[in-house]
């Protein structure tokens, strides 16, 4: 089973994913922008529209993708929710790190720009660990274990 994470952008989804591969490297597996669908009767797209991201996708590793898209309210369903940045409060991307040097990497290059929630230090569970979101608005941790733990934790 493969677990990918797939983030919504109101015009961002570019620039964040151009972020994201500075960070993790490697190159888009797709990248499908709103002009690239075909006529979409009584909807008119401007310019600005079809220039918009309706799907990318960069893969982390041979198990994990990360996708994305700008959200179109013109494309949308009646029912949806409008979108609101930063109204993933209580969902957050955990990357595990195997060394403190990768956790460093990450922390630093990922926060940059954004809102540290907690410092990236060692925890009481025996991992360095840090909190924060990123320019775009999606909230990250990171956890990196410096040593065993119970198996009763």
């Amino acid at each position: 089973m493969r677990f990918n994470h797939y983030l919504n952008f109101q015009g961002e989804a570019e620039a964040a994913f151009s972020f994201y591969r500075s960070v993790f490297g490697g190159e888009f597996s797709a990248l499908t922008r709103y002009g690239d669908l075909p006529g979409q009767e009584g909807i008119d797209l401007s310019d600005s529209d079809k220039s918009q991201i309706l799907h990318i996708s960069l893969p982390i590793n041979e198990y994990t993708e990360l996708m994305g898209s700008d959200i179109n309210e013109k494309l949308c369903s009646s029912n949806a929710p409008a979108f609101t940045k930063g109204t993933n409060h209580y969902i957050s991307i955990v990357l595990s790190a195997s060394e403190q040097a990768e956790a460093q990497r990450l922390y630093e290059a990922l926060s940059y720009k954004g809102q540290i929630e907690t410092a990236l230090e060692r925890s009481f569970w025996g991992a360095l660990y840090g909190a924060f979101t990123d320019q775009f608005g999606v909230q990250w941790m990171i956890n990196c274990l410096l040593e065993e733990r119970s198996p009763n934790l």
